[in-house]
């Protein structure tokens, strides 16, 4: 009996307005499949569709989340072993650590030590064989309110069968692969009876070649009967009895018996398989190459994980991989990427080879190739990539779904852009997608996404029918969806009813979220890119537990995640009240982000070129502070300070000098007390005891303090100059507001006096692919400044690296018109 526990989180989805728009606010309850309600709560604002290819005169401030290739660069390739492969992945499993192998093999003696020990099957009940199995149409974590899988067949898939099917377009795969269509007779149950009754019969004086016949007949039993067969201790014996002298089994009947072996559907984890790998391990060198592949696509079909013997075969691979033909060699990098690893030197040989057939190669198999390379971490040269390119846009109408998202996946992989291949993607994946699988549709928005390309019609199509297949994605598929629609800042025409479709997915699976919680926190990303809050979620995944769950017990390093989803909710949702990030956390991350843009972001020479010229037009590097104004966006700027007549205001008081005395006196701001402004204030002073000692070091003129009103300013000034008692306490107060803060600050505050400027030096990174469209964590950045009320001045890099090599009065000339001309429209 299964028991499901129903979470209900109080908060709403807040979405955020545009800083200058003008807002209309609309509420929508919306009930989930449990009866809860949730409120929706939209901010609408009235938007203005961007030119996304036009070069307009009007800099306009857009963003692209460069920081997001993939969420992080250093952890993309481990993000890839969540494939969907149900012999790899168990959504029950406490941790995904507990899956590594660890190369333990039992010799045989640990099987015989006992004549008549029976094996496993014996003490394990039906239902239990039963539960051991691999199921391959299994949906993992289903809802109960999910709609069957015949209502939509393009949802049928199967991790093991659908790679596949490349087999089966040329007949020299039959002697290469595993094939359950071309069974003998059936066995009947009166013969089973007899070859088990034969088992006990002769016990220890069944020869290898008996056993393998045994093995293969009871392998051709009626599907039904499988299950009694593997709960028989007959049959029990029969698996101890094989294990026995194994070295006497010739090639061909150990390949039979393993063969039944994936027939009867033996358990993955039965330790009789131990001793067989050992045996296959001792063989390798021995075998043909054909009968190499043949049992490693056994194997994979028996669904275990065979390191040990991978790793010879491909030692054995790198010393004849000339000698490969055609089908062995796609048969060989389809192994290599169901076992996700391979060494690099075999790797570039195969690629070789791929090349070299790479116009005889299917459109099919050339779907293979691509996801053996993808999924064992291996990429292609560009060269390579572009030819594949090629073949594919001159056959796209041609290539399955499920191939063109394998090729999809290199291109996501390798990072190459293929414009023409684009293009063509543009004119043909739109009208495939109803018909392509929630995870083909996932991987599909996913590559565009990596790519920074975006193209309307694509993502039109998947945002149209990903509401209506919502119950059958994953947890990872609507991470990689929304994050995607975010990341390149594009909201589809039906917005409202797509994000509310996810959102409410998303709740309805939160506990398959703890136990993936980086894609939990990809899904709120995306929806904070897009400015939707779900209110519940975001404090569910700021909690104490989640963010231990996250930040302790992950394979992923969240803490970025958290510190952006932390930082926006701060200054975006100002009526949000629920759980924060702790102090020293946000310390933690903000140092590391800090210390990253010294050592990358701050040194880059567009970056340096600019701010060297702003520092000279402004007159010095303490007015120019180059650094991460808003430290969870991931990105720095270039911070000038204007007063109201345009005069710049020193900020950076780190580049001017490392004297005390330079640098304790320097306008950063001092805390006012009362004891202060008297010390200030009281120019007499004839009781003050330090009067003589401030005299050797005022300067040698001394203010009239009884001059006319009009020279009142200039009293003041001269009044400060000489008449203020340096105390140590003075002292302590004037250098404790340069002192850093302990905590980092999110949400800088504004003065009314003062004009905040945010200069952006932009990089192609920042935008879509071929355009001048921002991506979402920089249009993130820049809406957040401008909340704040800074005052973003882009220097496009289509503009400043081009005037890179022109002259510094060039240079100087087109900065003050950028910064100056921003805060004259500012003003009016």
């Amino acid at each position: 009996m299964a028991t499901v526990i129903c979470r209900r989180l109080r908060g709403g989805v807040y979405k955020a307005s545009t800083f200058s728009s003008a807002v209309k606010l609309r509420h929508k309850n919306l009930p989930n499949d449990h009866g809860n309600a949730y409120t929706l709560l939209v901010l609408e604002t009235e938007r203005f569709k961007p030119d996304r290819n036009g070069f307009s005169v009007d800099y306009q401030t857009l963003y692209n989340p460069g920081a997001y290739l993939g969420l992080k660069k250093c952890n993309r390739k481990v993000s890839e072993d969540y494939e969907d492969n149900i012999l790899h992945r168990d959504y029950t499993r406490r941790n995904a650590k507990q899956i590594q192998n660890t190369y333990s093999i039992t010799s045989s003696r640990s099987l015989s030590s006992a004549k008549n020990n029976i094996l496993d099957f014996a003490f394990s009940s039906p239902s239990t064989l039963q539960a051991q199995l691999p199921k391959n149409t299994k949906h993992q974590l289903k809802n109960e309110a999910e709609p069957k899988l015949d209502e939509y067949e393009a949802e049928i898939y199967s991790t093991k069968e659908d790679p596949r099917k490349f087999q089966q377009y040329r007949p020299e795969y039959r002697s290469l692969c595993y094939s359950n269509s071309t069974q003998n007779v059936c066995t009947s149950v009166e013969e089973e009876q007899h070859l088990l009754q034969q088992v006990t019969f002769l016990k220890s004086d069944l020869t290898p070649g008996v056993i393998a016949d045994y093995f293969d007949k009871l392998s051709h039993l009626p599907v039904d009967q499988m299950e009694s067969l593997r709960a028989n201790t007959k049959f029990a014996m029969l698996c101890r009895y094989s294990v026995e002298n194994l070295q006497q089994y010739t090639p061909a009947e150990l390949i039979r018996i393993l063969e039944a072996f994936v027939r009867i559907q033996i358990s993955v984890n039965h330790s009789m398989l131990n001793v067989y790998e050992v045996e296959f391990c001792r063989r390798v060198w021995d075998m043909s190459t054909n009968d190499l592949l043949l049992i490693a696509d056994m194997w994979r079909c028996l669904g275990r994980s065979v390191p040990r013997f991978l790793e010879i075969l491909y030692s054995y691979m790198e010393l004849r991989w000339k000698d490969l033909n055609l089908p062995q060699l796609i048969q060989l990098i389809y192994i290599i990427g169901e076992g996700r690893r391979a060494p690099r030197e075999l790797m570039q040989k195969l690629e070789s080879m791929v090349l070299r057939h790479l116009d005889s190669i299917n459109l099919e198999e050339l779907g293979t190739v691509c996801l053996g390379f993808f999924k064992s971490h291996n990429g292609f040269s560009e060269h390579l990539m572009r030819k594949i390119g090629d073949k594919v846009s001159d056959n796209m109408k041609e290539i399955s779904n499920y191939a063109l998202v394998n090729v999809l996946k290199i291109f996501r992989f390798t990072h190459v852009d293929h414009l023409v291949f684009l293009k063509r993607l543009g004119q043909i994946a739109p009208s495939r997608v109803p018909n392509m699988g929630s995870q083909g549709i996932m991987h599909l928005a996913l590559s565009c996404a990596a790519l920074h390309y975006l193209d309307e019609n694509i993502m039109n199509a998947v945002a149209a029918t990903i509401p209506d297949r919502v119950a059958y994605c994953r947890s990872k598929d609507l991470a990689k969806i929304l994050w995607s629609f975010g990341a390149l800042n594009y909201q589809p025409p039906n917005a409202n009813h797509f994000y509310t479709a996810l959102i409410s997915q998303i709740r309805n699976k939160l506990r398959e979220f703890e136990k993936f919680p980086e894609h939990f926190l990809t899904c709120l990303l995306g929806l904070v890119f897009a400015k939707y809050y779900p209110l519940d979620l975001i404090g569910f995944a700021l909690s104490e537990k989640f963010v231990k769950l996250a930040t302790k017990e992950s394979l992923f390093e969240l803490k970025k995640d958290l510190f952006t989803l932390d930082g926006s909710v701060e200054i975006e949702c100002p009526r949000y009240t629920g759980n924060h990030l702790s102090l020293e956390l946000r310390q933690e991350v903000t140092e590391m982000l800090q210390s990253f843009s010294r050592q990358d972001i701050c040194i880059k020479p567009e970056v340096l070129e600019a701010a060297t010229l702003i520092e000279s037009m402004l007159g010095g590097p303490q007015y120019v502070k180059n650094h991460m104004i808003l430290p969870h966006t991931r990105s720095n700027d270039l911070e000038v300070h204007l007063d109201i007549n345009y005069k710049p205001i020193p900020i950076n008081f780190d580049s001017v000098g490392s004297s005390p005395e330079s640098s304790e006196l320097k306008p950063v701001g001092i805390q006012i007390t009362e004891d202060l402004l008297d010390q200030l204030l009281d120019s007499n002073r004839k009781n003050n005891p330090q009067k003589d000692i401030e005299k050797t070091r005022a300067p040698k003129y001394v203010a009239d303090q009884h001059k006319v009103a009009k020279d009142y300013p200039k009293q003041l000034h001269a009044e400060f100059s000489s008449g203020v008692s340096i105390t140590d306490n003075l002292i302590s107060m004037l250098s404790m507001s340069r002192a850093s803060p302990k905590t980092p600050v999110c949400t800088p505050k504004a003065r009314s006096d003062v004009l905040r400027l945010a200069i952006q030096v932009s990089n192609r990174n920042h935008y879509c692919y071929a355009s001048r469209h921002l991506l979402g964590l920089h249009n993130l950045k820049r809406r957040q400044l401008k909340q704040l009320g800074y005052v973003v001045v882009e220097i496009p890099f289509w503009e400043w690296f081009p005037l890179l090599k022109r002259t510094r009065s060039e240079k100087l000339a087109y900065l003050h018109q950028k910064i100056f001309s921003s805060v004259d429209y500012l003003r009016g």
